[in-house]
């Protein structure tokens, strides 16, 4: 099983959503990003960043010298279909691989996905945009 496959099994099972998996340093920084529901506090980083441990050093043997676990933010990215589908309403802020309109980027409302097309409000105006064409996309935090 790949890193990101462990890493995901031992996350869920803690009741936490893995949002994010970033390596550096040639793979000596491992940085993961949890959510759930009600938020991240810091005893539940503490929690996460314990078990992964355990689980590295025990199921993969994957050396490493740096381990940081937080939440995603305010401005969280989304990655997967099912992160669209949840935060339908939101305001987002996107960047596509492939101009469309001429544009790059964009920011509105997220209307929803529907086969793998989710569909922007721009300025009142809807826009769909395959997932295959997304560079990044964000949640616009609140304030």
């Amino acid at each position: 099983m790949d890193l990101h496959g462990v890493l995901e099994q031992a996350v869920t099972g803690l009741g936490y959503e893995l949002v994010d998996l970033e390596l550096s340093n040639r793979g000596q920084m491992i940085r993961i990003f949890i959510d759930k529901p009600n938020g991240v506090t810091v005893d539940d980083c503490a929690l996460v960043s314990n078990h992964v441990s355990r689980v590295l050093a025990v199921e993969m043997d994957f050396d490493y010298d740096r381990l940081e676990v937080s939440s995603p933010g305010l401005d969280r990215p989304l990655k997967k279909e099912a992160d669209f589908v949840r935060f339908a309403g939101e305001k987002v802020q996107l960047k596509v691989c492939v101009p469309l309109n001429g544009r790059k980027n964009f920011m509105g409302v997220l209307r929803g996905v529907e086969g793998a097309v989710l569909t922007l409000e721009v300025d009142g105006v809807p826009l769909t945009i395959e997932l295959s064409n997304l560079d990044k996309a964000r949640l616009v935090p609140k304030f």
